[in-house]
């Protein structure tokens, strides 16, 4: 693409060092730019997904037994209700 900010043809005149340079000045901005944009998407790490999945099944289960026993107990009610 002739004029536009990514010609590649632009770099051809660059020596070795200067073109190192350039990439490795492209690729910190690139990195500040995906890290601000990562950061703005509020996006955590896979360690923390983890745990949190962690905790929601265990929290899933604490809830399946806790339904259980207020079953039960309304069970027992009733059949209490029903004897009286």
């Amino acid at each position: 693409m002739p004029g536009s900010p990514l010609d590649l043809s632009k770099l051809e005149g660059f020596g070795g060092q200067g073109f190192d340079a350039l990439k490795a000045d492209l690729e910190t901005n690139f990195s500040a730019v995906l890290q601000s944009t990562f950061e703005k998407m509020e996006l955590v790490s896979r360690e923390e997904f983890d745990v949190q999945r962690k905790v929601l099944a265990r929290t899933r289960d604490k809830l399946e037994q806790l339904e259980a026993e207020l079953r039960r107990i309304q069970a027992e009610a009733a059949s209490h209700d029903d004897a009286v």
